[in-house]
């Protein structure tokens, strides 16, 4: 199964359900289905997610993909993604990648212990 790490701060907003999508820069490429997001700090701490899409563009048109360009413009873009990748511009190209809730994902049966359910 594919799986991304993800800072112990966000893990939370991804875990309640109001982070669905996540931007990555040069890693390795993801596919629609199942994701097991593990969190960096304690990798004991996983959500399973299922990815709807995923969409490469360039790092400035992703908070407006998004629907977030009040909250990150420019500036605050590149700040938040330069925590992680302290060589990334606006220009580079990365991915998007959106995804359900884990309740949204369990309720569609892909949850491990829920897998022989019917959706």
């Amino acid at each position: 199964m594919q799986s991304l790490g993800v800072v112990p701060r966000l893990f939370p907003e991804i875990v309640s359900g109001r982070k669905t999508s996540t931007i990555r820069w040069r890693e390795r490429r993801m596919t629609p289905g199942p994701m097991m997001y593990v969190c960096d700090g304690d990798p004991a701490l996983t959500a399973l997610v299922l990815v709807t899409k995923v969409t490469t563009m360039r790092l400035r048109e992703a908070a407006r993909y998004l629907g977030r360009e009040d909250d990150w413009p420019d500036a605050v873009m590149l700040e938040g993604m330069r925590e992680h990748y302290p060589s990334i511009s606006l220009d580079d190209e990365v991915e998007v990648v959106e995804h359900l809730t884990p309740a949204e994902t369990s309720e569609r049966a892909l949850h491990p212990d829920r897998r022989n359910e019917s959706p």
